[in-house]
């Protein structure tokens, strides 16, 4: 059964989309910030994910260590991420107690504290999860290729933000930079669940309305030239295991080559780990005993970013030789369509896949915010007609365009533990 959205922009600015879905008595609702690691200049890396943190420390009407408390005392569950391009914060509570959650939300997107003794706590877990990641593989090489990929973009650093300045940033830097992009011109709120659409949207109002637009927050312009040239590297570090990544430019998602990559990546490695023993590349490497494992994916972002593959290698075997299966697997692709039989089984994976993720309320809430930030609520319902459009030559097409060694990132993980 479809359920209708509504939407709504508040007179300050804010949107507002609300879908009733009746099924359970729940709601879950979503408020999404246009902020991310795209939004910090060198020196303030790593300040989108600082403030996130800082939001659960709580404002005078809700103190921090009431917080968790109260929502959990309600039987709802809560929690909050940053990524790339946005910041989001969530509730799902049973159906009568929403109304603390937009109580909640409304108090701390203008009167959170920013206490100084709880920005210096959190600066010490913020630090500290850094060093943990440093010590994971994975983290180290990721982190050097995308350096690698983005000299001039700010997606150039990671998440959590470059050490140098998890040291230095002050109070002052996260406040100003929750009060420049926390304002309603700059969110959407998204909720589903079991609600009457009308009344919700009165409440919404009465709570957020009131609340002062903002300037219209920054944004760095700043693009990514073309590479002409593939850029190699290797990271050393502890483990046992040799990894690689190999990572191509990749469109953003509202460009139409979004939805034959969609395909392509199917094709390759089977829709996001669905069914993935038979696609392509696992047969290619991890049937033929040249790797232990493979996986590749991309994300939905608003500028370009990345398509990343990456080997898990075994240790017997040199990692040039699964990087080469790999190329030629690739070489196939762009070489000759893919028979229409396996692009249609790549279709219908990759709608499984999309339908498994957008099936419960929560889920439901979430995508209504999620496509606002990089599109509208349209790339949501149209992605599967768009994917049943995809061709072969669409496919073979983009593998050409996008899958070129000269415009890729080779990053090497080579382990200085006992099997290396």
């Amino acid at each position: 059964m479809k359920h209708p959205v509504t939407q709504v922009q508040l007179k300050n600015g804010m949107k507002v989309m609300l879908k009733e879905i009746r099924t359970a008595p729940i709601v879950s609702s979503w408020i999404w910030y246009k902020v991310g690691s795209r939004d910090e200049p060198t020196g303030r890396t790593g300040v989108s994910h600082w403030s996130e943190h800082m939001m659960f420390k709580g404002t005078k009407k809700f103190p921090g260590n009431v917080l968790d408390k109260a929502i959990s005392r309600e039987g709802g569950r809560w929690n909050a991420s940053t990524s790339r391009d946005s910041t989001r914060y969530y509730e799902t509570m049973p159906a009568a107690k929403i109304d603390l959650a937009l109580r909640l939300e409304a108090d701390r997107m203008t009167r959170s504290l920013f206490d100084p003794k709880e920005v210096a706590s959190e600066r010490t877990v913020i630090i500290s999860e850094r060093e943990g990641s440093e010590n994971e593989p994975m983290f180290l090489l990721g982190e050097a290729v995308q350096h690698a990929s983005f000299r001039v973009h700010p997606y150039h650093h990671e998440i959590i933000g470059d050490m140098a300045d998890l040291r230095s940033m002050t109070r002052e830097d996260l406040y100003d930079h929750y009060r420049s992009f926390y304002v309603p011109n700059n969110a959407v709120l998204s909720l589903a669940g079991d609600f009457e659409t009308k009344s919700m949207l009165k409440r919404i109002k009465e709570l957020f309305e009131s609340i002062p637009q903002g300037e219209t927050p920054p944004r760095l312009a700043r693009p990514e030239p073309e590479r002409n040239g593939e850029v190699r590297l290797t990271v050393e570090g502890p483990g046992e295991t040799a990894f690689t990544q190999i990572a191509y430019p990749f469109p953003n998602a509202t460009h139409p080559d979004y939805f034959p990559l969609q395909v392509l990546e199917s094709l390759l490695n089977g829709a996001s780990g669905l069914s993935y023993k038979t696609c392509r590349l696992y047969r290619a490497l991890v049937d033929k005993g040249l790797a232990v494992d493979v996986s590749g994916w991309a994300e939905a972002t608003i500028d370009p970013y990345l398509y990343r593959f990456t080997i898990v290698h075994r240790p017997d075997k040199e990692p040039r030789e699964a990087l080469a299966a790999l190329d030629d697997e690739i070489k196939r692709m762009q070489d000759k369509p893919a028979p229409t039989a396996e692009i249609q089984r790549a279709v219908k994976q990759a709608r499984a896949v999309f339908a498994y993720g957008s099936e419960n309320i929560t889920h439901q809430a979430f995508w209504m915010g999620y496509t606002s930030m990089f599109s509208d609520y349209g790339w949501y319902t149209t992605y599967l007609k768009k994917l049943a459009k995809v061709t072969p030559g669409d496919v073979q097409r983009v593998a050409r365009e996008y899958f070129q060694p000269k415009k890729r990132v080779v990053g090497v993980y080579l382990p200085k533990g006992k099997a290396a």
